[in-house]
């Protein structure tokens, strides 16, 4: 007997929102997650991270469904099996790298590896932390560079990385799909993938009425899914841009703002959407 379609959804992102500055899960968060489960509420995560560095997360929270990484590149099971990917062509890949590596560092990841040139490069370290596994030192990129589902462009210089933010964009804008996941990181993936087309995807995996979808995020990169979504809300340290594409405003990372959504704000309205 098939199961019924879930009345509604509820989507997460992770590094911002889910987890501390230190990548932790707070105590509340869990109890957040645990809640959701007990009031049998749908509920995944998307993150610009890649599968295998989301592992852990969705493990503690226990999901049961599918999980978009790489900003929606890769759609992937609970279990890390892979449902969909959207990976960059390989002459936009080689494209972009040849705009970025002249000026910045580059992180390539393609499948489970992550490809850096320099192992004590900027922001190497905190992305070990965040992702939880090693990087693959390599002298150059063009052994993968048919496989690649994401590139970023790394520099600690705000201002160098809006140059060339700008630059990918009216060099390469109809050939890849470019975000900013931090301040210091340019994200470059497929142009089909975004968070807004990762819920999209998805919401028509579970047949959910996009309507009836819940967002929550903290960065630009996460205003693609607000567009698309019945209700966003933003994180309380998000950017003005990202609080004001949202329809409601948590409190922040460090304030167990994932919690206090879930609780004021999630719950009531899936409820409402199961009766409605």
């Amino acid at each position: 007997m098939n199961q019924p379609a879930p009345s509604g959804l509820f989507i997460s992102d992770v590094d911002g929102t889910l987890v501390t500055p230190d990548k932790r899960l707070t105590p509340a968060t869990l109890e957040a997650a645990g809640e959701l489960r007990a009031a049998a509420a749908p509920f995944t995560i998307v993150s610009s991270r890649p599968p295998r560095g989301m592992a852990p997360i969705a493990a503690a929270l226990r999901l049961v469904l599918p999980f978009a990484a790489f900003n929606g590149a890769s759609l992937v099971g609970p279990d890390l099996e892979l449902i969909e990917a959207l990976r960059l062509a390989p002459d936009a890949a080689a494209a972009a790298l040849a705009l970025i590596e002249p000026r910045v560092e580059a992180f390539v990841f393609a499948g489970d590896a992550w490809l850096v040139r320099d192992p004590q490069g900027t922001k190497v370290e905190r992305e070990r932390r965040t992702v939880g596994f090693e990087p693959t030192v390599v002298s150059g990129f063009a052994a993968v560079i048919d496989r690649i589902d994401k590139i970023v462009a790394v520099s600690d210089d705000v201002s160098a990385l809006d140059r060339i933010e700008a630059e990918l964009r009216a060099r390469l804008g109809a050939l890849v799909n470019i975000e900013r996941s931090q301040p210091y990181y340019v994200d470059v993936t497929h142009p089909l993938a975004n968070k807004g087309a990762a819920v999209r995807r998805l919401a028509a995996r579970l047949g959910v009425d996009l309507g009836r979808t819940i967002v929550l995020g903290d960065m630009t990169n996460d205003i693609a899914m607000f567009r698309v979504a019945g209700f966003a809300i933003a994180m309380g340290q998000a950017p003005d841009a990202v609080k004001a594409a949202a329809q409601a405003v948590t409190r922040s990372n460090t304030e167990d703002g994932f919690a206090v959504a879930v609780r004021a704000l999630v719950l009531p309205r899936l409820a409402g959407a199961r009766v409605g």
